[in-house]
């Protein structure tokens, strides 16, 4: 096994979550081959998301996990596998949105399906990505009364 290439795409996939945390959209953008798609289960609409194009994916990201909005994703436990400049992987995602403007809180677990390409320079980038829910659930903040966030909440000030 390429163990080199192994850490860049882990380092690759733990940088798409760090940037959509961090709302780094232009990083964000260099993640993706031009043509990507990706594709989300949404429990909530009921249907699985399908964004196609580098361009469509970054937009969608801005504006529903954008600067109102708080994130964490952390995955973990890759089986990634690598074949030449090509390589697929599956990652257990744990994630957390917060809307403060609508007092919601949304917790979650997936599976990311990947699916990577080598690039120019040797990069590995996101050809393809996307996950499949094992569960959401949605909370009123209002139904918490004891939450206090001890940290800035965006829209709070």
């Amino acid at each position: 096994m390429d163990l080199e290439a192994l850490e860049e795409i882990r380092r690759l996939k733990h940088r798409y979550l760090r940037c959509v945390d961090l709302k780094q959209w232009d990083e964000f953008a260099g993640l993706f081959t031009p043509g990507a798609v990706a594709e989300y289960d949404t429990p909530v609409l009921r249907k699985t998301l399908r964004l196609e194009g580098r361009d469509a994916i970054v937009e969608y990201m801005r504006g529903n996990l954008g600067d109102d909005k708080i994130s964490a994703h952390t995955a973990g436990a890759p089986e990634i596998d690598i074949d030449g400049d090509r390589a697929t992987g599956v990652w257990s995602l744990d994630d957390t949105i917060i809307i403060p403007e609508h007092r919601l809180l949304i917790r979650g677990a997936a599976f990311y399906h990947d699916v990577y390409r080598r690039g120019e320079g040797g990069h590995w980038l996101v050809e393809r990505t996307g996950h499949t829910r094992t569960y959401e659930y949605m909370v009123s903040l209002d139904d918490v009364p004891s939450l206090k966030f001890t940290t800035p909440v965006p829209g709070s000030r």
